[in-house]
């Protein structure tokens, strides 16, 4: 595949550090083709006005978020809006339905805009109406009153059930859109901050729309649904949302993790009423979370809509059920990435002929097998650590010391200082029941 210089340097960078890549995942995607067609049909469905839930399991290093965000790069492509949401206890539990909506607000991105799409996208839309108003109206494109009065009825007649449901949406719209025309710019910037969900904004904003208060968990929804509105008429198919690591709220409280499992119950509901026409929700998760007794087995009318047969082989899993596994990374598919990440190198390297003899197949071979040996033999939790030893301390030496050989001048090494807790704790184990999670 064709992939920027720029696009490349990101990639290398992030596995540099350890991290998931934020884009250019297509060329590091190993084992993902029996779901591809799934997301694609899911993504043209949702496209189409309908609207998808999906789960994702797998264990810690099975690539949960790696998937998560090459399914964004795919609704990207299609001029989707998408946003990440890490669910944690304090800064975004899931049962506080207008932190979550805030988190996304703040983490909207389109094709064109990779943060702060919000704005961008309210600014078109208006545009939008505009140009429809004076399409469908004898109307003087230099009489602003009666372009503003037009555009006004056309946005509440699009917005439709939202104006009903949740007025203060329409209200806020209005009244920014106004403060944009009398340069009370200070007033249009709270007054987008506040349908973003943002708290704190200051009365004379308020006042200036008329509104009051802050979102709460049920504005947020109603709230959710004019923003996919909003979307859907300038121009974007739908909205890819992914609530990434839910299995975080299996150590909240019990009296709080019962409330995000209802909340999460609810917004499965509400998909599937035809609420939320263009949502495309992604939820990810361990094992534990969706059949141990912390997780969704609390909630039964949760298990039940989650519920999937996982007894059969893996081979024959049905991607398009509502929860899917991962399988995880084997020594094969391991090997296999270290060998994309090291062609992707190559091909930008001067260096490109001594990469690819230095750190040929065998040798990529060879490290994934002495990364997983260090890890207790665990390849589920090696892809991160390879990818960082392989590209900062091998691949940069082969390619700024011409007399380096990782053969004879790198002997591998891992510290209990480089691993995640998670780490540690599986390569220690004998077993999953070993893991002591903070719970």
């Amino acid at each position: 595949m064709s992939i920027s210089q720029q696009r490349r340097q990101d990639i290398l960078d992030a596995l540099r550090r350890g991290t998931v890549p934020q884009y250019g995942l297509d060329a590091l995607a190993v084992g993902l083709l029996p779901f591809e067609r799934a997301f694609d049909e899911e993504l043209e469905k949702v496209s189409r006005g309908g609207a998808v839930f999906k789960a994702i399991r797998g264990e810690y290093g099975s690539g949960k978020t790696f998937v998560s965000r090459w399914l964004r790069e795919k609704a990207h492509r299609l001029g989707f809006a998408c946003a990440e949401v890490q669910i944690s206890e304090t800064e975004t539990p899931l049962h506080r339905l207008e932190t979550v909506y805030r988190r996304l607000m703040e983490r909207l991105t389109t094709p064109d805009m990779p943060s702060g799409a919000f704005q961008n996208i309210v600014e078109a839309w208006f545009y939008t109406l505009e140009e429809d108003v004076l399409a469908q109206h004898d109307i003087d494109p230099n009489d602003s009153e009666a372009l503003i009065d037009a555009t006004d009825l056309l946005m509440e007649k699009r917005l439709g059930e939202v104006v009903r449901s949740a007025p203060a949406f329409a209200l806020t719209l209005r009244a920014y859109r106004r403060a944009l025309l009398e340069g009370e710019e200070e007033i249009a910037n709270g007054l987008l901050a506040w349908m973003a969900g943002q708290p704190n904004i200051s009365a004379a904003v308020k006042r200036y729309a008329m509104i009051k208060g802050d979102i709460d968990h049920f504005g947020a929804l109603s709230f959710l649904q004019g923003v996919l509105t909003i979307l859907k008429d300038s121009g974007h198919p739908g909205l890819l949302l992914v609530l990434d690591e839910v299995e975080t709220l299996q150590r909240m409280r019990g009296d709080v993790r019962d409330k995000s499992l209802n909340a999460l119950r609810q917004l499965m509901d509400e998909v599937d009423s035809g609420r939320f026409p263009g949502l495309y929700l992604v939820i990810t998760g361990t094992p534990a979370f969706y059949d141990g007794p912390m997780g969704v087995q609390r909630l039964s009318p949760l298990a039940q809509r989650l519920a999937v047969d996982f007894t059969t082989d893996a081979r024959f899993d049905n991607p398009r059920a509502v929860q899917i596994r991962l399988r995880g990374f084997s020594q094969e598919s391991l090997e296999e990435v270290g060998r994309k990440v090291r062609n992707l190198y190559a091909d930008n390297s001067a260096a490109a002929d001594r990469i690819l003899r230095l750190a040929d197949d065998d040798y990529i071979a060879e490290l994934a097998k002495a990364v997983t040996g260090k890890l207790g033999g665990k390849v589920g939790i090696a892809p991160r650590i390879f990818l960082k030893k392989l590209v900062g301390e091998v691949l940069d030496r082969i390619d700024q010391f011409e007399d380096f050989n990782p053969r004879q001048h790198y002997a591998l090494t891992i510290s209990d200082t480089e691993l995640t807790s998670v780490e540690r704790a599986t390569s220690a184990a004998s077993s999953v029941d070993d893991i002591e999670l903070d719970l």
